[in-house]
């Protein structure tokens, strides 16, 4: 099942893709830090949301 993990706070796509991945494995690959808006990414639901993707 594709998989989108969002930044909670501007809603910038942080991964999107076929292959599960954990929040905690996207959110090391940006220190931390969404690219876009620099907020802090953390492991809960304050700090990414995790939605299946719809197929197009």
């Amino acid at each position: 099942m594709p998989q989108k993990i969002v930044c909670k706070s501007c809603k910038e796509v942080l991964y999107e893709g076929e292959l599960l991945k954990s929040p905690q494995d996207v959110i090391k690959k940006f220190e931390g830090k969404c690219p876009k808006c620099k907020k802090d990414l953390k492991f809960s639901t304050e700090g990414v949301d995790v939605h299946p993707c719809t197929t197009k």
